[in-house]
């Protein structure tokens, strides 16, 4: 049955966009009626009355509206929400099995569900929503996560927000965090592939903790038996605890901030690693200018993203170059780079162009061992450029000088 929300209407050039699959309605391209109540379900038209999208309307952002369906004819309900989330849920089930206790459950736009995070840490799921409209259901929207988990027979306390995130600002909602409804530890210990982990989903970065790398720390993992490894920008050691649960002779995990790098200690002694690994407060240009030829059998470089803008991204090119070119430089001969970035405004022709001139003016050859992105409950959205951002590659360094 045909079912009719007030209409926004599309410029012609944002129509050329939507018709390419992208779930946004940016406001240069968007006629809105300002009687329009903020944050109620619209239906996006043409000027010549061709139906675009369903979705609720931001009038405050410069996102006007983020597309929930496409489909004319489908009701946005309860059952509809239940039904986005359970599929959500359904396709962590399929590939993030063994990792189901700490994983993204829920990944906006990519899970059709704009505007909404949801990460899961053992009995803890935190949520950040960065939509005006779904601000408004929240009560709706964590009650059906919680019921969709317990149906399941999974183990869920309750939710933490964190809501702390600067893109609120722009819908005009209110920056915090803290407990939905009632309270709920904000400390755990994560079992990531073996290795354990604490968590703070109050004080962490992010949710909490980066796990969008999860499977390319295993990588790393399974090559450095025996090997001397250097983790930069190591934080809490994501990297640098897979290479010492990987039998590395020995690991150097830098970073500039020391409460990371004292969390990162207090990780490699719950999984007892502290023996073969260092912890070293640094800044990482400087330390890497202090490193000796040969130092290291594997560098890693994970570095924060270092433009947010595409107005940033030379600035960002030249960052990325100086600290790929310094390792590349360090490495032995046949050692091995392990470099990435995590910004979706550096795309992956420009990363991959920075990496050929680091490696020129190094004078070294790369040998591709594997390119790989984001962990599997980041999925992306091959309509959506914005659902992918993290590249990651490996190289070995050979015929270096």
């Amino acid at each position: 049955m045909k079912r009719e929300y007030p209409i926004v209407y599309l410029s012609p050039e944002g129509e050329k966009w939507l018709d390419k699959g992208q779930m946004w309605m940016y406001k240069n391209n968007a006629i809105v009626d300002e009687s329009l109540e903020n944050g109620i379900l619209v239906d996006i038209m043409t000027t010549s009355n061709r139906y675009m999208g369903t979705g609720f309307l931001s009038k405050e952002s410069h996102i006007t509206v983020r597309i929930l369906s496409k489909n004319q004819n489908e009701v946005i309900n309860h059952q509809f929400f239940k039904s986005r989330i359970q599929k959500a849920y359904d396709f962590r089930k399929t590939v993030e099995k063994d990792n189901l206790t700490n994983c993204r459950l829920v990944f906006g736009e990519a899970d059709q569900l704009p505007g909404l995070t949801v990460d899961r840490y053992n009995d803890i799921l935190v949520c950040q929503i960065s939509s005006y409209g779904l601000e408004q259901i929240k009560d709706e929207i964590y009650d059906l996560l919680l019921e969709t988990l317990r149906e399941d027979g999974q183990d869920v306390k309750g939710i933490y927000e964190r809501n702390d995130i600067q893109v609120r600002q722009k819908e005009g909602l209110k920056m915090y965090k803290g407990y939905w409804k009632q309270p709920v530890p904000t400390k755990t210990i994560i079992n990531e592939n073996g290795l354990k982990l604490n968590v703070d989903v109050e004080n962490g970065q992010k949710t909490g903790y980066f796990l969008d790398q999860k499977s390319n720390r295993v990588l790393l993992r399974n090559m450095a038996f025996g090997k001397t490894v250097l983790d930069c920008f190591s934080h809490t050691g994501g990297f640098a605890l897979n290479a010492a649960l990987g039998n590395a002779k020995h690991v150097d995990a830098v970073d500039v901030s020391q409460v990371a790098l004292d969390q990162g200690l207090a990780n490699a002694k719950l999984n007892h690693l502290e023996k073969r690994m260092s912890f070293i407060q640094a800044d990482v240009f400087d330390y890497l200018d202090q490193c000796q030829q040969g130092q290291y059998d594997i560098i890693v470089l994970d570095p924060p993203a270092f433009t947010k803008s595409r107005r940033t991204i030379n600035h960002a090119y030249q960052g990325y170059k100086r600290i790929n070119k310094r390792a590349m430089e360090l490495l032995k001969n046949d050692g091995y780079l392990l470099t990435c970035s995590c910004s979706r405004f550096m795309e992956t022709s420009h990363f991959e162009q920075m990496l050929k001139d680091a490696a020129q003016e190094a004078h070294v050859t790369l040998k591709q061992v594997s390119v790989t992105q984001q962990n599997a409950d980041h999925p992306i959205l091959w309509t959506m450029e914005e659902t992918s951002y993290l590249k990651f590659y490996i190289f070995q360094i050979v015929d270096a000088k």
